[in-house]
């Protein structure tokens, strides 16, 4: 398979039968404590920050925008659910899984692809040590685990931005905003919005070291797996977000319709 489709299609292969075999790996014991421990501070160190700060002005665009057009229609009195929901179910999910895909995964692909350049991983499976169960399964994890952390407190700060923008700028009434997400929110939103921090978190890792334990052609071929490591994030991440929420939409009755 030499063009273009016939590779993207071996590659998609192949990283759909390394990710199942990586999640075949993680009941193996031992468990890599001390490297899942490690790798969740790394990536969480490295991402707090970023989200939080991208999350409030991500909180105000959106309140700004459907304040906007709530009133239009006629609707203010459900600027608040519309805003809350919009963050909670979509924007806070999505702003975690860039900013995990963004800072930790490009870390987790350079790590892996110096190993590999580095010859470290071929010297672990003659030394009979499984790379999967050693490295890849406490990245997967940690990764997942700081999505699903991080994505609430997006959550938080995106929604405490779009009701100080909303009543400060937009003259909402504070009572209005929080009774309306009461009457439309339901429970089930926050946690299909974790759920989708959970999946995005996992594919961020999977695509990472997928790319990084499979780099070649020295330092360049290190640094063209981490920029390919980041795009491919983005497109899946997109792609299973549509996914998802379709599904999401189908399955769980929605409150008020």
């Amino acid at each position: 398979m030499s063009n273009p489709a016939g590779l993207a299609l071996r590659r998609s292969g192949e990283l759909f039968a390394f990710s199942l075999d990586a999640l075949r790996a993680v009941p193996r014991r031992p468990f890599q404590v001390r490297e899942f421990i490690q790798q969740a501070w790394f990536i969480a160190s490295v991402s707090i920050l970023p989200a939080a700060l991208v999350s409030i002005p991500f909180g105000a665009v959106i309140a700004l925008q459907l304040g906007s057009l709530v009133r239009q229609l006629g609707a203010q009195s459900f600027t608040g659910a519309a805003s809350v929901l919009a963050v909670v179910r979509e924007a806070g999910p999505i702003v975690t899984a860039l900013i995990i895909a963004g800072a930790g995964g490009s870390a987790i692909c350079a790590d892996l692809g110096a190993r590999k350049i580095r010859e470290e991983l071929d010297a672990m499976e003659v030394l009979g040590i499984d790379p999967l169960q050693r490295l890849v399964v406490p990245r997967v994890l940690a990764s997942m685990l700081v999505a699903v952390l991080l994505n609430g407190l997006v959550s938080v700060v995106g929604v405490t931005g779009g009701y100080v923008f909303n009543v400060l700028l937009q003259g909402g009434t504070p009572g209005a905003y929080v009774a309306s997400f009461q009457a439309l929110g339901q429970v089930p939103d926050l946690v299909a919005g974790e759920f989708k921090a959970l999946v995005f978190g996992a594919v961020a890792a999977l695509v990472a070291c997928y790319l990084g334990m499979n780099a070649k052609g020295g330092p360049k071929g290190v640094g063209d797996a981490v920029n390919q490591a980041v795009v491919v994030t983005f497109m899946l991440l997109f792609a299973l977000n549509f996914v998802i929420t379709a599904i999401y939409f189908q399955v769980v009755p929605q409150k008020g319709s």
